[in-house]
């Protein structure tokens, strides 16, 4: 099969989305949703692939800026909308598409890539590794309190609308952003995002509702969320609180926040699916049993200009190590990089000195937010310690202090 990738034209967005919504089962059906996603989308930037039935395969790119550890902010290409008709998979149409975007990428002078996947077992042949987790719980606020810190009387709630909030809520999260590696610094328009709430997605919730936490008169936190009425089972209220996103500036508007949440009348449990898995709620919370914490693949990470990437963050610990990197489907990535870096920053350049570590570009993408540490991937036989010592240092100075996170899908 003769494969013809073309960048997307306006005239074939219909055409483009009636496809993607087919490869995933269902096309968005919500008007205002999916003009939102149109306006988002770089048509320049997005692949389609085409057989003598038209669209088989899509791939766009979001232009981002992705926090690293260290604070930095690095510009990313957010990888989106891939798919495959079901008639055309196994034919080679996902890897010519990879193949052009990475190419793509390294042209436009791009450190790195990053996706979220519908199946995470797809990408890790492309290169990419997974770099964050999500946090998923269910709380019994029947059973749950939530304990304050000292501080927490003089936190006011507000509620209002998700409109009339949003700006006061980007504030807020323009400043939280930065401090937490694989959050994405909110690009124009973005905001649209968190506002997204169609009716037909609701699953019996109602509509979505904004929170502000002020300390006098400034908005120090924020968050949303949705109700389900459930009624009561035998006499006891059975309501759902599902939340969408929280953030707040310091630790006593975030406790206050969680205890609202959790405090709410005619409420028997509070759910949500995204939270860091280093979240201070775990900490708050009287009993994490009754707390259902699981977890989940979040940000998954490509390095495409390697050299570039890693010279862009900083590093926890000094360390000066020479890495010997395989990278089949980049090649321009592959062979032995001497890595010296610290908080302050950091130099990578190609060297014939023999190796400290060997390890392929994935596991590098892994580590590279901070979060998977490289001992523990090297446990697992990913990653191959070639001089004493190489590992423990490499793995204390790639760690962040806080776990990376992605807080929203794209």
């Amino acid at each position: 099969m003769t494969i013809d990738l073309r960048v997307l034209a306006a005239e074939d967005w219909d055409e483009f989305a009636l496809r993607l919504g087919r490869a995933f089962g269902g096309a968005i059906e919500d008007p205002e949703e999916m003009a939102m996603w149109r306006d988002f989308l770089p048509f320049e930037r997005t692949v389609t692939a085409r057989a003598d039935s038209g669209i088989i395969g899509t791939a766009g790119a979001f232009d981002f800026r992705m926090a690293l550890p260290g604070g930095s902010l690095l510009d990313v290409a957010g990888v989106t909308m891939v798919s495959v008709q079901p008639t055309h998979r196994r034919r080679g149409v996902l890897t010519a598409m990879m193949r052009r975007q990475l190419d793509d990428f390294r042209e436009r002078g791009l450190a790195a890539a990053v996706l979220t996947a519908s199946e995470p077992s797809i990408y890790g042949r492309f290169g990419y590794g997974t770099a964050t987790r999500q946090m998923h719980g269910e709380i019994d606020t029947t059973r749950v309190s939530v304990a304050v810190p000292p501080g927490a009387g003089r936190v006011r709630m507000r509620l209002v609308t998700p409109a009339e909030g949003v700006a006061a809520c980007e504030a807020v999260y323009a400043r939280v952003a930065p401090g937490r590696p694989g959050m994405l610094a909110r690009q124009p328009g973005w905001e649209r995002l968190p506002l997204m709430d169609p009716p037909g997605e609701r699953g019996g919730f109602g509509p979505r509702l904004c929170v502000l936490a002020e300390v006098d008169g400034e908005v120090r936190g924020y968050a949303r969320y949705s109700v389900r009425a459930g009624g009561t089972t035998y006499g006891v209220p059975d309501s759902t609180v599902k939340l969408k996103d929280v953030e707040a500036l310091d630790p006593v508007t975030y406790a206050a926040l969680w205890r609202y949440l959790t405090d709410i009348d005619l409420v028997a449990r509070l759910v949500f699916h995204n939270r860091p898995v280093d979240d201070p709620v775990q900490q708050i919370v009287s009993d994490i049993r009754r707390c259902n914490f699981g977890w989940r693949d979040g940000l998954h990470v490509r390095l495409v200009d390697l050299p570039a990437a890693l010279e862009a963050r900083a590093y926890a610990a000094p360390v000066h190590v020479v890495l010997d990197v395989e990278d089949a489907f980049c090649p321009w990535n592959s062979g032995r990089w001497r890595l010296s870096g610290d908080a302050k920053g950091a130099s990578c350049e190609r060297t014939s000195d023999p190796a400290d570590l060997a390890l392929t570009v994935r596991e590098l993408g892994a580590a590279y937010l901070g979060g998977h540490g490289l001992r523990a991937l090297a446990g697992a036989g990913l990653v191959a310690e070639l001089r004493p010592g190489a590992l423990a240092e490499a793995s204390a100075a790639f760690r962040s202090d806080l776990e990376p996170w992605l807080p929203h899908g794209f």
